[in-house]
């Protein structure tokens, strides 16, 4: 059953712990950044942390596929676990209860190194795993489970953690979340990933070097990169200012926190269908219309909603599901990019997770960069143009793979 899902039957315990492990990563997020501000730092501030975040994640992210195939899959992952506990307890300790500043930058760029070496290697795996007509679709799996722990259970278990047990408790108790999901991915789930077998050191690092020149000798490889990191700026560039223009319209943090759960509730969904639509009516047109083009609509909606209707909880939330939704229409891109590289999967799967890093520090870096300058509106502004954008650059990636993995494919479809 599993399997005819498009869900690989040996990977299912890894994708159920891929959930919990990223509801606890994500369960500060909605909140982190207005709790700072409430306390003592500046917008710019705030920003800060979470870009210099997003550069632990795109160095993290960029070597997860590379590391998978030179130590292994279960070693990467149990090492993103190590950096996440170590990194999480200092941050606690020594820099969020004493919002000293600097010693954030550190402990939280250590954390960051942890969620990437996790979940992305995992990616890494399931898409070594699975047949090429279900690609698509698995790895559609793969951002369901990611966006269900990271943006919706760790965003509605915050809005009532945090008024159980508070701030501090809550953050403490993401230790335990993605402890939890270690055991179900590391432990429980018995399948094998067979790394590269490896004669010299220097074949090793040859190895992780593909992570680097893969930009240079495939372009193809570079563009889908740029634009995963477009897909994800408003993912992690909203929470930065987004929470404080919805309380300037009536809406609590709380209460944006279940909103922000509902809009990847509705990523969650349409994960899943846009994987399936990519498989049947051509990865490149789901990109470009449903990602590029909608995305560029509804960001400009959703930071427009409160104003026209008055705070309205509703509007806000159906506008927020539709644009959760439409960011899916970049699944796709986690099969042309791994497409177009041929051999070197594993090095373009590292360019695809450095740039979903790179995006959780663009999104902040842009805030933090223009919001003083254009205000919260002018980056919204700024997103919409970049998802368009995104648009015109998928047009331009030439795929004649694509055309044959269709004829090899569509009497399987058939069937």
């Amino acid at each position: 059953m599993l399997d005819k899902i498009g869900i690989p039957k040996r990977l299912a315990w890894g994708f159920l712990g891929v959930v919990l492990f990223m509801m606890g990563d994500g369960l500060e997020q909605g909140w982190l950044s207005p709790f700072l501000i409430e306390n003592g730092l500046t917008v710019q501030q705030s920003a800060s942390i979470f870009s210099i975040y997003g550069i632990a994640l795109a160095i993290a992210s960029w070597f997860s596929g590379v590391c998978l195939e030179a130590f292994g899959a279960k070693r990467t992952m149990f090492m993103g676990l190590l950096f996440y506990v170590i990194g999480t307890a200092a941050f606690i300790v020594f820099g969020f209860e004493q919002l000293n500043l600097p010693v954030m930058y550190v402990t939280y760029f250590v954390k960051g190194l942890g969620y990437p070496l996790f979940a992305y290697s995992f990616l890494t795996w399931v898409i070594y795993r699975t047949p090429q007509n279900k690609l698509s679709t698995a790895v559609g799996w793969f951002w369901i489970a990611y966006c269900l722990g990271m943006f919706v259970f760790g965003a509605w278990y915050s809005s009532y953690a945090i008024k159980a047990f508070g701030y501090l408790n809550t953050l403490w108790s993401s230790i335990f979340w993605v402890c939890l999901g270690a055991l179900f991915a590391l432990f429980i789930n018995k399948d094998r990933f067979e790394k590269k077998k490896k004669r010299k050191r220097s074949e090793t690092a040859e190895e992780l070097l593909k992570g680097v020149t893969i930009l240079f000798t495939n372009p193809r490889v570079l563009t889908g990169g740029i634009i995963r990191i477009i897909n994800s700026i408003g993912t992690y560039g909203f929470p930065v200012f987004l929470p404080i223009h919805m309380a300037q319209h009536g809406i609590s943090t709380n209460v944006w926190l279940q909103i922000w759960g509902t809009i990847f509730l509705g990523n969650i969904v349409f994960n899943l269908i846009f994987g399936i639509v990519g498989d049947k009516f051509g990865w490149k047109n789901t990109v470009i219309w449903f990602g590029g083009v909608g995305c560029g609509i509804f960001t400009v909606l959703l930071y427009y909603a409160p104003v026209f209707s008055g705070g309205s909880v509703a509007v806000v939330s159906v506008i927020g599901f539709i644009w959760g939704g439409l960011l899916a229409g970049y699944v796709p891109i986690g099969a042309i990019v791994p497409t177009v590289a041929g051999k070197d999967k594993g090095a373009a799967m590292s360019v695809l997770n450095l740039a979903a890093g790179l995006s959780a520090f663009v999104g902040p870096a842009l805030a933090w960069l223009f919001i003083g300058l254009v205000g919260a509106q002018g980056v919204v502004w700024i997103f919409a143009v970049l998802y368009l954008a995104s648009a015109v650059m998928t047009k331009c990636i030439h795929i004649p793979e694509e055309k044959a993995v269709k004829e090899e494919t569509s009497p399987q479809y058939a069937s």
